[in-house]
């Protein structure tokens, strides 16, 4: 049986539709998303503007230094980090122009919760 509405189970596996997860946005509506970049690596944040094909803006951002605990960005944004101690997430900076996009992933409010309580990285 089923325990969550909008999943199936099988063979013991649950999977969930994807317009059934809980996007995080800000008070605004701005979409809290991860983005990668060619060159700056990649950042979580909320998207303010997209401003080319390659350029967006990012308000209350972080840049995603190092992860732990998820395999890859995708698995990062959608169920968060399973291992936040090894992460390497500096502190939040109130907005940054962020060249050479390469993907742009939503954030679930879990994952947002999880990015959110990884304690400031600094050196």
């Amino acid at each position: 049986m089923n325990t969550k509405p909008n999943s199936i189970k099988i063979d013991d596996v649950e999977y969930v539709r994807a317009d059934s997860i809980s996007k995080a946005t800000d008070s605004d509506g701005l979409p809290y998303v991860i983005v990668r970049s060619r060159d700056s690596g990649c950042h979580a944040g909320y998207l303010k503007t997209r401003n080319s094909e390659t350029s967006v803006t990012l308000v209350n951002s972080r840049r995603i230094w190092r992860w732990a605990g998820a395999a890859e960005l995708t698995d990062l944004a959608t169920k968060g980090t399973s291992n936040p101690k090894e992460c390497k997430f500096p502190g939040e900076v109130a907005e940054i122009e962020v060249i050479g996009i390469c993907e742009i992933i939503p954030v679930t409010e879990k994952a947002k919760k999880s990015i959110a309580e990884v304690v400031e990285w600094t050196e």
